[in-house]
């Protein structure tokens, strides 16, 4: 039997990338420790302390009183595993900046305005097709001080979480067509063209809505030789 790790981890960034400063700090420089089952294990889906709502898909419309400025945009898609089966009932988690490139963080000290009707963060369940949707403002870029003239591309970090938290995963997904995509470490990190590209979503005319909304598509595939970048992984 051959053995396809090798071909997996072609698609994956490594742990410590240079370029990208942070991970200087962050990629571990001991043996990992394992930790006992019982810290980790979970016997059902952690969804937070509150219930998901239909507002929580829907960015827009999570503040009373007004709507966020910038481009309004629907990002929808498929979370499958390496044979394009389905996963139903995954919790995907997303957070941004806002349309002038700022997180309403307090850590976020970008000179650009913060949208008083804009919390940046949702969340979704799949369906039984695996499908999720969520409706929100497309992110501006922003400065990070990486390194000289360091500017992000725009982006939405995704969470997927499965049953329990050892199944947690990260990523990000970028637009077609953005100039600074050739420039971001973090995109570079990645070592082929192809594991690029998968973290960029696709424009939809199916799924924009008329006079309200561009529809991209991001497909979100777990494992195997077309996973899915992950930031962090086992």
């Amino acid at each position: 039997m051959t053995d396809r790790k090798p071909d997996v981890l072609k698609s994956q960034p490594p742990l410590l990338y240079p370029p990208y400063a942070s991970t200087r700090l962050r990629a571990p420089q001991q043996p990992l420790i394992q930790l006992p089952a019982r810290y980790s294990d979970l016997t059902q889906p952690v969804y937070g302390h509150l219930p998901l709502r239909p507002s929580d898909s829907d960015l827009t419309r999570q503040c009373p009183g007004g709507e966020p400025q910038g481009e309004r945009i629907i990002v929808t898609g498929r979370v499958v595993d390496e044979d394009g089966r389905p996963q139903p009932n995954v919790l995907i988690e997303v957070w941004q900046a806002n349309a002038a490139g700022r997180y309403r963080h307090v850590v976020d000290t970008h000179p650009a305005p913060i949208d008083p009707y804009f919390l940046g963060a949702g969340r979704a369940e799949t369906d039984s097709d695996g499908r999720y949707r969520f409706t929100t403002i497309k992110p501006g870029a922003y400065p990070w001080r990486n390194h000289p003239n360091a500017w992000r591309p725009a982006h939405i970090h995704f969470s997927i979480f499965g049953r329990s938290f050892q199944t947690r995963l990260v990523t990000q997904m970028y637009f077609p067509g953005d100039p600074l995509q050739p420039f971001d470490p973090m995109l570079l990190s990645l070592p082929s063209d192809r594991a690029r590209e998968r973290l960029i979503s696709k424009f939809d005319l199916d799924i924009t809505q008329p006079e309200w909304a561009l529809g991209y598509v991001f497909d979100i595939v777990l494992r195997g030789d077309n996973a899915t970048p992950w930031e962090e992984r086992a």
